[in-house]
């Protein structure tokens, strides 16, 4: 008899009755044998593993389980199919190289593409620091974990990876990082916005709680989410408003050394990361007069050589990954630059995205279903957006010139959001579907794949910046990030995940938890929230390196504990 934690849940298939909920499955299931196939019932993907090896393929092609929603490629067939038994472990290598590569460009894109269109749009809209702080840029700046989220609960076999990479980052980031921030640089915390952020995650990990407790999401809770975050940011903006009418500044921008703005886009500015760092690198050599040929290769350039001579080993060869990733962006995502006299207007290279970003667009949306649709079964979608793409890029190339940007070159901006949304969302789809097959191959839940995996590699960018900043003299602000930043995150990222899932006949998702793991993660992650709220106020707030040490220590008794569930060493006993 097993534990009582595993149980039998419906839906692994995806299959849905019109009507009833959609079950979104947190976990996996393991079937009792092989009679499920005898009755015509498929058996769970992860019992692949206990067949013969000659069957491994023919379970996972005939298997209703194993197949993959979304993405373009079909990790399972590849590792069970393509690869004999015998090279296993070189297509787990494989995978671990291309999930790390998927990593690099999930961080690129939303690094040197998305936020800075961000926010270019933000400053087009005229928008304050500070809405622009806890809106537009926390989106830029949690646009990966949202997007994993998203299409996560997009598959009911794949919400447990959603559930644990928002739990598990939560965890991460609130432990290890801030711990790490204060063993770095210990600092007197901003009391405000501390105590502000730590009551709002409290009260989002409460919100999870309940709805995994009573196994269902409604329409109402999901817009709840939704709801909250839109409170936040209001309350931001109020308390910051207060604040500086307190001091008597009045409507004047806060210093850099007041971290108000509490986002990870903040730090991002701090650090000059955004747009004008990218400028940076692909400023022209010649400073006017260049022929359009010259401006476009320049432009396309992902390397700047005299920092190439400049830099370490280990920089170039890290540079060497990323130069591919990023001379696709440059080629099909345009950024624009407020920070700049010529707001980064390229105009052969502008031209030529106007016909590859809208292809890009529809080649990614849906895997390219809709791309390769034939109108009436005679022309396809893509050669109709190349036809007027092209006619577009004439017309703008002709009526423009080199130096002076259009008055319409704001467009670029939302263009260049749009494009890096489908490259983020097309990285985080083949992110999910690789996770989920190396979770088959192992026999790992999708929990905890979500809390380790998915969470640190979403994490990592987040604890270089947040450590670096720290380094740099601003520990309060990097502090206050790890807290407001990953508000966002577990609002928008369950809220809108569920949301998406609901149909005009369907306004309830079921979330169901069959796994003991879940419970330990929403328990560690409160747990280490009111463990901060209560330590930190307790301390004056002047947080040192005892404190960063009990953080760590922490994470560290929280991963093992959540492994010894996993592997069912701790396990709730049937009664």
């Amino acid at each position: 008899m097993g534990p009582a934690e595993v149980l039998s849940l419906a839906g692994a298939s995806g299959a849905q009755a019109a009507g009833t909920p959609l079950l979104l499955d947190l976990g996996h299931t393991i079937s009792p044998g092989g009679d499920d196939l005898s009755h015509g019932r498929a058996l769970d993907c992860w019992e692949v593993r206990k067949h013969n090896s000659s069957e491994w393929c023919r379970f996972i092609r005939s298997n209703p389980d194993c197949r993959l929603e979304g993405g373009f490629l079909n990790y399972l067939e590849g590792v069970f199919c393509v690869f004999p038994p015998r090279l296993l472990p070189l297509a787990i290598t494989l995978y671990a190289l291309w999930l790390l590569y998927l990593f690099i460009i999930l961080g690129v894109t939303a690094e040197k593409f998305f936020c800075p269109n961000l926010s270019a749009i933000s400053t087009n809209l005229k928008l304050s620091h500070n809405v622009a702080g806890v809106t537009f840029l926390a989106f830029g700046n949690g646009a990966p974990d949202v997007f994993s989220a998203v299409v996560a609960f997009s598959d009911p076999r794949t919400a447990g990876l959603a559930i644990g990479a928002v739990f598990g980052a939560g965890v991460f980031v609130t432990t290890v990082v801030a711990g790490g921030i204060a063993l770095v640089k210990p600092f007197t915390a901003a009391s405000r916005p501390f105590l502000r952020d730590v009551i709002f995650y409290m009260v989002a990990v409460f919100f999870t709680f309940m709805v995994l407790y009573f196994g269902r999401i409604t329409l109402g809770e999901a817009l709840g989410y939704l709801g909250l975050y839109v409170f936040y940011v209001f309350t931001v903006v109020l308390c910051t408003w207060i604040h500086r009418r307190q001091r008597g500044e009045g409507l004047a921008p806060p210093r850099p050394w007041e971290p108000e703005m509490l986002t990870d886009a903040e730090e991002q500015e701090s650090l000059g990361t955004n747009s004008g760092d990218y400028g940076e690198e692909y400023r022209p050599l010649l400073p006017s007069q260049e022929t359009s040929l010259r401006i476009l290769t320049t432009a396309l350039s992902p390397l700047d050589y005299r920092k190439w001579r400049r830099k370490p080993w280990y920089w170039r060869l890290f540079k060497a990954f990323r130069v591919p990733v990023e001379l696709v962006l440059l080629l099909t995502v345009p950024v624009v630059d407020p920070d700049k006299d010529d707001l980064n207007w390229k105009r052969p290279l502008n031209c030529l995205h106007i016909l590859t970003s809208p292809l890009l667009c529809i080649l990614t949306l849906k895997s390219g279903a809709y791309g390769l649709y034939q109108i009436q079964g005679v022309f396809p979608v893509w050669g109709l957006v190349i036809l007027v793409g092209s006619v577009l890029a004439i017309i703008i190339f002709i009526t423009t010139s080199n130096e002076q940007p259009p008055k319409y070159h704001c467009v670029f901006a939302f263009l260049g959001f749009l494009a890096s949304a489908m490259w983020i969302n097309a990285a985080a789809t083949e992110l999910v579907n690789i996770l989920r097959t190396l979770g088959i191959i192992f026999q790992l839940s999708n929990t905890v794949l979500g809390l380790t995996l998915l969470a640190w590699g979403n994490s990592i960018g987040d604890t270089f910046s947040d450590l670096t900043m720290a380094r740099q003299g601003y520990p309060r602000m990097a502090f206050s990030a790890c807290f407001g930043g990953i508000i966002f995150n577990i609002l928008v990222g369950v809220g809108l995940g569920c949301l998406l899932q609901m149909t005009s006949s369907q306004l309830v998702v079921k979330l169901e938890p069959d796994s003991l793991l879940v419970w330990v993660l929403a328990g560690a992650l409160g747990l280490s929230l009111v463990f901060s709220f209560v330590s930190v106020p307790a301390q004056c707030f002047q947080l040192g390196k005892a404190y960063g040490i009990c953080l760590i220590i922490y994470y560290l008794a929280f991963l093992c504990v959540a492994l010894l569930t996993e592997f069912r060493v701790i396990h709730l006993s049937t009664v």
